[in-house]
């Protein structure tokens, strides 16, 4: 495997970092009134890690078990034209999961504050309720995470895109295994950061620990379009170079 990607790939882990589980979720114990419990944290950040893991390695072996196959496919221009049609999609959901104005923020927000008026919290409300109870065992809290990582399975791209270059590197699945772990690792590096950081500083960091919270919840989905945004750029961009397009 090539060191050239090691840069896109850390740049991949560190957008993942960012998500309900591996970020967001994490701050939320650590803002959880009453004394800390940093065993707790490292213990969710853990099971995160290995659920990414065992997934990413499965999807690579299966990957790697059928990539000859694939890339004779890929190489068709039916192919290609999929390609084409996907990046544009994604293109366009780039551009329209989340508002691009103030106007269209605020209009998203009261829809979202009329809804769950009508229907009470949603799903994020929940996770952050029963992780700031303080309440619950270890179990629960391990259950807390492998919900919070499947339901983010729809949606992590990032993690997708890394998988993707590494099926094309000539890595093995030993090879891209011991790679995903680096990946998981520096994954959920920013939330041992902060952790370190509320065990040292206790609660002069607070404060800065709620608004980094405050502003990760407001931007979370401003960050997912970006990642479809972008991923459809590369995926449109190589499609139309290799049929011609233009």
């Amino acid at each position: 495997m090539s060191g050239e990607l090691l840069a896109p790939l850390v740049v991949l882990a560190l957008i993942d970092s960012t998500s309900f589980g591996t970020l967001l979720i994490p701050l939320w114990l650590m803002l959880t009134p009453g004394r800390l419990r940093p065993g707790r944290i490292l213990g969710f950040l853990a099971t995160v890690a290995a659920f990414y893991l065992v997934v990413g390695v499965a999807l690579l072996g299966g990957a790697l078990a059928f990539l000859d196959q694939l890339g004779e496919g890929l190489d068709s221009p039916g192919a290609r034209v999929v390609q084409l049609v996907v990046g544009v999609v994604l293109l366009v959901l780039g551009l329209t999961v989340e508002p691009l104005t103030k106007a269209g923020k605020a209009r998203r927000a009261a829809r979202r504050a009329a809804r769950r008026a009508e229907q009470g919290p949603g799903r994020v409300e929940r996770w952050r309720a029963r992780a700031g109870s303080g309440e619950g065992s270890v179990r629960g809290l391990v259950g807390l995470a492998l919900t919070a990582t499947t339901v983010e399975l729809g949606s992590m791209l990032p993690y997708l895109g890394a998988i993707g270059l590494l099926s094309t590197s000539g890595a093995s699945v030993g090879e891209g295994a011991v790679v995903l772990a680096g990946y998981c690792l520096v994954m959920i590096a920013p939330a041992l950061v902060l952790l370190v950081l509320r065990v040292v500083l206790h609660e002069r960091v607070s404060p800065a620990l709620a608004r980094l919270e405050a502003w990760l919840s407001r931007n979370s989905r401003e960050a997912l379009a970006w990642v479809l945004f972008l991923l459809g750029l590369y995926l449109t961009g190589g499609a139309v170079q290799a049929l011609g397009i233009g």
